[in-house]
């Protein structure tokens, strides 16, 4: 079994620092690649599916999450306000309240609807020091996170497209659903009075509930009905992972309000010339860049899939002789936008090198008899250990090039690959 924050930090991928406070991990240069590829990732396939991106800041007054019921349901989860002056600031522990700013601060007509909203954004939230843990559980949060406000009636595709995302995403990042589950208020929890865990309305936790049901048993997913696992405003279908140790976690969310369309007051002009109030869809592909990152971590031993790997490429000349053919490579190599690294003979021996690189999809051996030969030629190594042998430098790079555009798993056509040897460091 992998450990995230054991093997995060032997491969440079986060740390964390008692001055920085618990719970507040950075991420060094090679974590830094795959986070930014994963959000490079995210906001490309949301462009892809008609999403706009906006950027909303970290705080709000506090009088911002009293209106959106964060205050009186969550507060306990928030950092406590900032005194400003007159004013109380608050970190928030959220993106939606923001967002349904964001979409009143402009008159919007049905035409406009379905209206999808996305952010990368950061939020905060209060965790106790006791369950914090690698990236899992943390104070400072990245979370990919959207909004899609649209009418009734576009509610229920605009809710199972987004699950079409989210499974396509799990296939591009070789992530597996556990199962889903319909996350449900307590039982009796869900119309009582104000100022508990739930939001008092019978009837938008009823409507809310039937809209997933209608949701899932359409794109027949099976899934399981939770108690006690819905946000405080409305039920929700969460997506459930588990890691190698067996433990469940949520990932990815989708979720139908009502509640703060109402709260917020928000409203469309309809073709009736009326105003209506819209629906608000909540949706998050990946979820947390913390969580999803900790999940690949484990999911694949630091063995991430080619196109999300810090280096996809590690060029190694055998002696100085062949230095030269190296650095010409590893040049082209970032030309194509490949992720590549030089580790030349000052770095040891050939299998040392090899061996240190094992997560490395792409190893490019250059001894005497490729440096010599006709055609750039280069030995090559996988990861899994298979030799597709001796090919063109040309050839190699738009290989690699055409697995990352693809997001497969596979790293190579199995045509001609030779198994591995088990031999020493000859390439």
């Amino acid at each position: 079994m992998h450990d995230h924050r054991r093997l995060g930090r032997e491969l440079d991928l986060f740390d964390t620092d008692p001055l920085m406070g618990a719970g507040l991990p950075y991420w060094l240069p090679d974590g830094a690649v795959v986070r930014q590829t994963l959000e490079e990732y995210v906001r490309e396939a949301e462009r892809a599916a008609g999403y706009r991106h906006v950027y909303s800041p970290v705080l709000g007054k506090r009088e911002l999450y009293e209106i959106s019921g964060h205050w009186s349901h969550y507060s306990d989860d928030m950092f406590p306000p900032m005194r400003l002056g007159a004013e109380e600031m608050v970190l928030r522990p959220s993106l939606c309240p923001h967002h349904a700013l964001i979409y009143r601060s402009r008159s919007r007509s049905y035409r406009e609807l379905p209206l999808r909203m996305a952010e990368l954004g950061g939020m905060y939230r209060s965790e106790l020091s006791g369950v914090l843990g690698g990236l899992t559980r943390v104070r400072s949060i990245q979370l990919n996170d959207a909004h899609i406000f649209c009418t009734l009636e576009q509610a229920v595709d605009e809710a199972r497209a987004a699950l079409e995302l989210i499974a396509r995403a799990y296939a591009d990042l070789g992530i597996r659903a556990t199962r889903h589950r319909l996350s449900l208020p307590a039982e009796g929890q869900g119309g009582g009075e104000g100022g508990g865990k739930y939001v008092a309305d019978p009837e938008l936790w009823r409507r809310a509930s039937a809209l997933l049901r209608e949701v899932l048993d359409g794109s027949g997913i099976p899934y399981e009905e939770a108690e006690g696992e819905a946000a405080f405003y409305g039920p929700k279908i969460d997506v459930q992972v588990t890691d190698p140790a067996g433990r469940e976690a949520t990932l990815s969310t989708v979720q139908i309000d009502f509640h703060q369309p109402e709260r917020f007051d928000l409203h469309y002009i309809g073709a009736d010339g009326a105003r209506h109030r819209p629906v608000m869809v909540h949706r998050s592909i990946i979820g947390s860049v913390e969580r999803v990152v900790a999940h690949l971590v484990e999911q694949h031993g630091g063995a991430f899939p080619a196109w999300l790997t810090p280096v996809q490429l590690l060029i190694l000349p055998v002696s100085q002789a062949q230095s030269q053919k190296g650095e010409d490579l590893l040049r082209r190599a970032r030309h194509q936008g490949l992720r590549a690294e030089l580790a030349g003979p000052e770095h040891g021996t050939l299998g040392a090198r090899i061996r240190a690189a094992r997560l490395v999809p792409y190893q490019a051996v250059i001894g005497e008899r490729e440096a010599e030969a006709d055609g750039d030629l280069v030995a090559v190594r996988l990861r899994d250990g298979r030799r597709p042998g001796a090919v063109p430098a040309a050839e190699l790079l738009a290989r690699i090039a055409a697995r990352v555009a693809a997001r497969g798993p596979e790293l190579w056509d199995d045509e001609g690959v030779a198994e591995a040897d088990g031999g020493g460091d000859a390439a």
